[in-house]
């Protein structure tokens, strides 16, 4: 539920202040350098198994890499989630501290 202002606030000129503009370009950044790494990994998985025969080499008895590698891809996905859920947060406090800084005044 969205908290209730006197104020209005003025999203538009937040939008186009400094302090949120760089938020906004960090997030982006982490936002496209985790999705990099997400996509490279999957992509990897039938990339290797396809065209090489690296993963299928047995590891520990009758297991091969290519169940090494793809359980580490369920722990890597969920490591993801984890990580992005608590850099979200900060995302949002630090978006919550710019609109604090404006609905003081500090901003206008």
């Amino acid at each position: 539920m969205a908290r209730q202002n006197s104020k209005n606030i003025d999203y538009e000129k937040i939008a186009k202040s400094e302090s949120f503009r760089q938020l906004s370009k960090k997030k982006n950044s982490f936002l496209w350098t985790i999705t990099a790494i997400f996509f490279i990994l999957y992509m990897l998985l039938p990339v290797l198994t396809s065209y090489t025969k690296i993963l299928h080499q047995k590891a520990f008895g009758e297991i091969t890499w290519v169940w090494i590698y793809s359980f580490g891809l369920f722990v890597m996905t969920w490591g993801l989630a984890h990580f992005y859920v608590s850099r979200a947060n900060k995302y949002d406090k630090d978006a919550q501290s710019i609109i604090d800084e404006f609905e003081r005044g500090a901003g206008q």
